[in-house]
């Protein structure tokens, strides 16, 4: 199934994909490790004729801050090429400080993105009148904003009250929502009622759906596309036990999407499935020995749980 302009939810909603980013080996390249554009043009075409309503290039598990200008710069543009209106494609604009991305969301503009993802600003812990005037200089570009709270990696944290004031910023229209906290939905709504909720944890997502999340930007479509589109149209849909039937073996797998490793993890799950997932650039190295063991343990039983009902059929 094709997903198609005329279906996609409005906004910024619906199943976007945060794609892995596959890499080719090439001594010349950083880390011997050259973006293969080629192999990544064609992982966004298969999720999107798998059923996801958008893709999400340069984000975390796109290894953005491992790439160079130019290689960040070409992934979003074979992105918005390859979904040629087929998909949102919401391009990853983090940077360090605001005019860093501020820059990284004009480049995107120019591009053809329908919008941008945003973290307040990295490696840095900032204050709350910071985290807003960063948000103000890349919502002054014009594109559709989501902004997105990780206070794990950023020790910052969106909370509904913030969240309150960074609403009122002309051009911000969602907040990609990783706390894993999901009380934090109806309190978002409450707090700014004009803001989208969009599920950022894989492991929390049908809960955060039906506390009316509107989309889910997600890590292991990336291995599962078409029976995640599926999850989520039956969350949609209110038909909680076939959506609870088809969540709870996944979910094991959907873990790995709020660990440390959840990169790699994810490449490792699309290796499982038959799909390219490929090595990271560093600084993140290869699963241990003990992780790839459970990875692949959680990844069977997702699998095995998908292949029942063909088989029964």
């Amino acid at each position: 199934m094709t997903s198609t302009a005329s279906h996609r939810p409005a906004g910024l909603g619906g199943v976007v994909v945060a794609t892995a980013l596959p890499y080719r080996a090439d001594p010349a390249a950083p880390a011997g490790l050259a973006v293969d554009l080629d192999r990544y043009a064609e992982h966004c075409r298969w999720l999107l004729d798998s059923g996801c309503d958008g893709i999400g290039p340069n984000g975390s598990l796109g290894e953005y801050s491992s790439l160079t200008d130019a290689e960040r710069r070409a992934v979003a543009r074979t992105a918005v090429e390859t979904a040629n209106g087929d998909g949102t494609v919401i391009v990853g604009v983090h940077g360090v400080g605001s005019h860093q991305a501020r820059h990284w969301a004009e480049l995107a503009a120019e591009d053809g993105a329908d919008g941008v993802l945003c973290l307040p600003p990295t490696m840095y812990r900032a204050n709350p009148a910071e985290v807003i005037a960063h948000f103000e200089a890349v919502a002054a570009v014009g594109l559709p904003v989501m902004v997105y709270n990780n206070p794990f990696d950023t020790k910052v944290d969106l909370t509904p009250q913030l969240l309150a004031e960074i609403a009122q910023i002309d051009n911000i229209i969602a907040v990609k929502e990783f706390s894993g906290d999901v009380r934090r939905v109806l309190e978002i709504k409450e707090q700014a009622p004009g803001l989208d909720v969009i599920s950022g944890a894989d492991d929390v997502v049908l809960e955060s759906l039906l506390m009316g999340a509107v989309g889910w930007f997600a890590g292991f479509p990336n291995v599962f596309p078409a029976e995640s589109a599926k999850l989520y149209a039956l969350a949609g849909a209110g038909r909680l036990e076939e959506a609870r039937a088809l969540y709870e073996p996944l979910v094991a797998a959907f873990r790995w999407d709020s660990r440390t490793e959840f990169v790699q993890a994810i490449k490792a799950g699309m290796d499982q499935v038959g799909r390219y997932g490929g090595p990271c650039r560093p600084p993140r190295g290869p699963l241990v020995p003990e992780h790839r063991a459970q990875v692949r343990a959680d990844m069977a039983r997702a699998i095995t749980a998908l292949e029942k009902p063909a088989t029964a059929s």
